[in-house]
């Protein structure tokens, strides 16, 4: 019926697109109408793109592309990109097609528009999802406001400044701290600055919890991070923090840069690239590098059920 070509480094509206065409395929026939393939060889990708529906509606098939466009490897010669072509211009009815790449966030990686597959899948409904400038905050305020809605919530103005300054522009963030918000909201849709303030952890919150273990006052962390734990799931804090430290540790060892380019490497405003590299004068590289692994060693054994008791392990972890 249509192909599309979906690609760009903001993952989370692609997704969200994704998600929206595949809501309106037939719910009773959902494990045969949708397909997820994963940069498939020629004959199963043919086989795709050739395969009609039966009698279930629509059918909704998605390639995620990305090693055809992102590794130095030609998948097809040119007599199987003939084929896809002919397919692609020949989709069967009521067969979507989508073809997805998702680049590396905060990376400035382009396509590259020479490679033939590029050429003949760009022709078909190809949209970028590029990631909002930390600068533009009247678009990610917008976003934010339309995203809302579908939850049928709405932020005052001073509630979405708070949320905007605290999450940057990291929209599955967003969307994780919206769903938390209508809960607190309940039964009213209205969310309020003051909602934002008690359940969502600025980035200041753990920069203090962060500072306190590097000027080596654990027992002064352990006590920021008991009030984090109110906010937050142990995993979605260490999540968090393990995000700030990768920032940081890139301010660090690319101090030589500007702070322009610091803020398109980071993803934050410029204004906030400042003042993180005024409270990071006297910390070492090597000892947030140290505090990472220590973190992304604990969160890879807590996912691997290894640990029974969480919260002791991420102590352990922040006083080793």
């Amino acid at each position: 019926m249509a192909v599309y070509f979906f690609y760009g480094d903001e993952d989370y509206n692609i997704e969200l697109e994704i998600e929206k065409m595949r809501s309106k395929l037939n719910p009773d026939f959902i494990s045969m109408s949708f397909q997820t393939l994963d940069s498939p060889d020629y004959s199963t990708l043919i086989n795709a793109l050739r395969t009609p529906p039966m009698m279930f509606g629509e059918m909704l098939v998605i390639i995620n592309a990305e090693d055809y466009f992102l590794s130095n490897k030609n998948f097809f010669d040119d007599k199987e990109l003939e084929d896809i072509e002919d397919a692609l211009k020949n989709n069967p009815e009521q067969l979507n097609i989508v073809f997805v790449v998702k680049l590396p966030r905060n990376e400035n990686k382009k396509l590259d528009s020479r490679r033939k597959l590029y050429k003949i899948i760009s022709k078909y409904n190809a949209q970028e999802f590029p990631t909002f400038k930390t600068y533009k905050t009247d678009d990610i305020a917008n976003w934010v406001k339309k995203h809302a809605k579908t939850k049928e919530i709405s932020l005052n103005n001073d509630a979405l400044s708070l949320m905007i300054e605290q999450l940057g522009n990291n929209l599955r963030d967003f969307n994780t701290e919206l769903d938390k918000l209508k809960l607190v909201a309940y039964p009213g849709n209205v969310v309020t600055k003051k909602m934002v303030e008690d359940i969502c952890i600025s980035h200041q919150d753990l920069f203090n919890f962060t500072e306190l273990i590097m000027k080596g006052e654990k027992d002064r962390a352990l006590l920021e991070f008991k009030k984090l734990l109110d906010k937050k799931h142990p995993l979605e804090l260490l999540s968090a923090i393990q995000t700030m430290l990768r920032k940081w540790i890139l301010l660090k060892i690319n101090s030589s840069m500007s702070t322009f380019e610091l803020s398109k490497l980071t993803g934050q405003h410029e204004f906030v690239v400042k003042q993180t590299i005024a409270k990071l004068k006297n910390t070492k590289a090597a000892d947030l590098i140290k505090l990472k692994e220590n973190l992304f060693d604990v969160e890879y054994r807590i996912k691997s059920a290894e640990v029974l008791d969480i919260i002791s392990e991420v102590e352990c972890a922040i006083i080793r």
